[in-house]
């Protein structure tokens, strides 16, 4: 089958014929229907993030935003089957440890990164494989077809997660988001739908105007403000109840913490590149004077997935005002390199893997 290789960091990716993946005794096998182009691909080729293990050995195939169709399961699974639309979730749980039983799976014990570690091949590739897949493999409703799923990954999961969970934003809570990439605008389009009134913070008027487009009731344009973090302050009448950094980097990070109100919540959901190398300084007496919590948010629990499903069945969320453009496999490889220049709006997916 196709797929597209890591063969060594920041050199460019190839499209090669490799071996088909076969089903492990609990997992199974999936035809890859979409897969989003993601930053974190892209992190991962320029070989980031090794502090914390998410760096593979080349060759590597890389992926981490799937849906597919089941096209074969092992003798140990149960409830997955031949045939199934899933979506697949980025991190991999064991289902056995203390987190996993204890609904925390996103962060488990055991967690493998799909595309990211040795143990996952990815899903740029006309066939991913699924660890544990009773667990880690998530039927669709037949409401939402796995062809429209594919705008519904990493970034989307990971900031429903952070908004609808780890913040969580409720009603009339002035959320501001600091980076509007694919999944700071996925924070904008979900905050709004759970009713917070969004601000938009980004270098680029292309991006802004797309997150207006998903909800935002207003905008920051940070190259052309002194302090991005005043604006905000000034546009909700004294700081955000809740902020993300949806880019991690220093600047972000730092604005959207300043940006908040006393008693407000910092959501980090975008990771740091090798020049933080996962360390940014922050103003940790202010944590401590105005009572401000900062909070992590990774991936989304398979088990929760039904929540973030239900709204998108229900017309209340819409993963594909995210997607952007689609390429085939043959054109993932100059869709990660332009993301050298961070130019990249929305979803990009990659909807056709063969010849």
């Amino acid at each position: 089958m196709q797929a597209v290789l890591l063969e060594e960091f920041q050199e460019p990716l190839t499209v090669q014929d490799v071996e088909r993946p076969e089903p492990e005794p609990d997992g199974a096998v999936a035809e890859v229907i979409g897969c989003g182009i993601c930053r974190s691909d892209w992190h991962c080729w320029q070989g980031d993030w090794d502090w914390f293990g998410y760096r593979p050995d080349p060759p590597h195939i890389l992926g981490h935003e799937p849906t597919g169709r089941i096209v074969s399961v092992g003798e140990d699974v149960e409830n997955v089957e031949e045939g199934q639309e899933v979506a697949i979730p980025f991190n991999f749980a064991c289902g056995s440890c203390d987190l996993c039983r204890n609904g925390r799976e996103n962060i488990c014990e055991n967690h493998i990164g799909l595309g990211f570690m040795n143990q996952a091949p990815g899903a740029f590739a006309e066939e991913v494989h699924i660890p544990n897949a009773d667990l880690n493999a998530v039927p669709l409703p037949d409401g939402i077809d796995a062809e429209s799923a594919a705008g519904m990954g990493c970034r989307f999961m990971t900031s429903f997660h952070a908004m609808a969970h780890r913040a969580p934003v409720s009603a009339g809570d002035d959320v501001v988001i600091h980076g509007c990439g694919g999944i700071g605008l996925s924070a904008v389009h979900i905050a709004n739908a759970l009713g917070g009134n969004v601000i938009g913070v980004d270098l680029m008027d292309e991006k802004l105007e797309r997150a207006e487009a998903l909800g935002a009731v207003a905008t920051v344009n940070a190259q052309e403000v002194d302090d991005p973090a005043t604006e905000v302050r000034d546009i909700t009448d004294g700081g955000a109840d809740v902020s993300a950094d949806a880019l991690g980097i220093a600047t972000t990070c730092q604005n959207a913490v300043n940006s908040l109100r006393k008693g407000g919540t910092h959501v980090q959901i975008g990771l740091t590149t090798s020049e933080e190398e996962g360390m940014v300084s922050l103003p940790t007496d202010e944590f401590v004077a105005k009572e401000i919590d900062f909070k992590g948010s990774l991936g989304l629990q398979p088990s929760r997935y039904s929540e973030m499903l239900d709204m998108v069945e229900s017309s209340k969320l819409d993963p594909t005002a995210l997607v952007e453009d689609t390429v085939d496999i043959h054109q993932v490889p100059d869709e990660l390199a332009a993301m050298s220049d961070y130019n990249t709006v929305g979803i990009p997916v990659c909807n056709e893997f063969s010849n």
